[in-house]
């Protein structure tokens, strides 16, 4: 099989074997600790930018199927496996994960340690790389990563984010995990107006699944645009990249928080803390993979869940413990429970407003990849609405 090269900006190189689509590719390489879904993961808007590594040692036995697409195309940059495999054994499965790669010009590597490049970006952090098939000389090869743009400061939701508004009426069906809610008292759906910033297929599936009129709009609308749809309740979605690289929507968001319920998610979650007057940051290698640790500090339980951000909401005082109880935050729009944080790092994983009918959380409750411990959240946002309807 044909060598290729995968260069970091520190100028660590590994040598493996093309993969996917012939070429060369440059952006963030980073590490996913999921074992399943790597479908999921490449046509996941959030993963703009970065070139992503499954630490699962083999990937692809399953194949790909055109329904478990989360977008309308594959955005990762790269891809980074062990050991790819060329047969599947999978009813579902419609191509092989070589012929997915190369159909959606996805350049990647494989036959690389992944474990002593997942062990050198945990302890260095994540960082530019090149992937490439056509020159393998190491040390051009890392002249491309190192001239690779940052993420930091980049729109990259512009990016990726619809044309034009559209409507989405597909739930899960048969895939629904939990209880469905219905609206009480109500002849139609709840009507929500999604952001989309780099929305995924399942986020907009369960909002169905749970009683809502999907209307999906541009990263960039207005709030008389939103008027105009007359809703009951704004969701804001994942994306890739930094949230300070998208001012306009923290800009907007500010508005909307006096005047609707709002539930954000991700990238959603992190403009969310912005527009009221929070900071993010950038973690060292960020959290990627379907079984991170998180708790609700108000119940005290622990949700196993899916992630995929390299950036954070900084929340009170550094934590070194889990708090005994919410820590809340005074804000521009009032006070801030912290609701959620991460068993691993302890960063902020979800907040509530106290004044506003306003919530949010870091990691993915739609899953796709990854387990279903927090999809009562749509739910939530459903009791959100009504509460907030019959006030």
């Amino acid at each position: 099989m044909k060598k290729a090269l995968l260069a970091l900006a520190d100028g660590t190189v590994f040598e493996g074997r093309a993969l996917g689509y012939e070429g060369e590719t440059v952006g963030e390489v980073v590490f996913n600790t999921a074992m399943t879904g790597y479908q999921e993961v490449l046509t996941d808007p959030s993963y703009k930018g970065q070139i992503v590594t499954m630490t699962c040692p083999h990937i692809g036995n399953y194949g790909v199927t055109s329904e478990d697409t989360e977008s309308r195309r594959a955005w990762a940059e790269g891809f980074v496996v062990m050991e790819a495999s060329h047969l599947v054994s999978n009813w579902r499965s419609q191509q092989t994960l070589q012929e997915s790669l190369t159909e959606t010009k996805v350049v990647a590597i494989e036959g690389i340690d992944t474990r002593a490049l997942t062990r050198h970006l945990r302890d260095h952090g994540s960082q530019q790389g090149c992937i490439t098939h056509v020159d393998l000389d190491p040390d051009r090869a890392v002249r491309q990563a190192k001239q690779a743009p940052s993420i930091i400061g980049r729109d990259l939701a512009g990016e990726v984010t619809c044309a034009r508004p559209y409507d989405w009426a597909m739930g899960t069906g048969d895939w629904a995990p939990g209880s469905q809610s219905q609206e009480p008292g109500r002849s139609k759906p709840w009507r929500v107006v999604a952001y989309d910033f780099g929305i995924k297929h399942n986020i907009l599936r369960r909002l169905v699944d749970v009683g809502c009129q999907v209307t999906v709009v541009p990263a960039a609308t207005t709030l008389h645009e939103v008027e105009a749809l007359k809703p009951d309740g704004i969701f804001l979605s994942n994306g890739p990249g930094d949230p300070e690289g998208v001012p306009y929507a923290a800009q907007v968001v500010e508005k909307l928080i006096e005047r609707y319920p709002i539930f954000g998610i991700c990238l959603g979650h992190q403009i969310l803390g912005l527009a009221f007057g929070l900071k993010t940051y950038k973690l060292k290698f960020g959290h990627h993979g379907a079984n991170h640790p998180v708790m609700d500090l108000r119940t005290r339980k622990v949700e196993i869940t899916s992630q995929n951000h390299n950036f954070a909401v900084q929340g009170p005082a550094a934590l070194r413990e889990v708090p005994t109880h919410p820590p809340v935050l005074d804000t521009r729009y009032g006070k801030l429970s912290v609701t959620h944080i991460s068993l691993n790092d302890y960063s902020v994983e979800g907040m509530v407003c106290q004044d506003h009918p306003v919530f949010s959380v870091q990691y993915h409750p739609e899953a796709a990849p990854g387990p279903h411990d927090a999809a009562y959240l749509f739910d939530e946002f459903v009791r959100l609405m009504e509460k907030h309807h019959a006030s």
